[in-house]
């Protein structure tokens, strides 16, 4: 399936979720995001690493970018679909 037809699929999704009023996490397409605490972080749907470094890290959740900030961050686990981040998480936040 080509990458304009995957698109156009989960806008459709997108769209059935809103009107349906169902909750986000059953929506394709939408990364869903963990903090446990502020010692670990873990995302689903994730679309790569953009950047990284022990104090920042970067993460594509396609329409939006997920910076996660703090001391000791390590990339513990990550796969085409997930990721894990651990150490001390000061902040995260949504940057364009």
């Amino acid at each position: 399936m080509g990458g304009k037809m995957r698109k156009r699929l989960a806008q459709k999704g997108l769209e059935a979720t809103d009107r349906l009023d169902l909750p986000p996490i059953l929506a394709p397409d939408i990364p869903r995001m963990e903090l446990y605490g502020n010692r670990a972080f873990y995302m689903d749907r994730h679309r790569g690493v953009l950047g990284y470094s022990t104090e920042t890290v970067d993460i594509n959740g396609g329409s939006v970018v997920v910076r996660i900030t703090g001391r000791n961050l390590q990339l513990q686990a990550m796969t085409d679909e997930e990721l894990r981040i651990d150490g001390i998480i000061e902040k995260m936040e949504f940057v364009e």
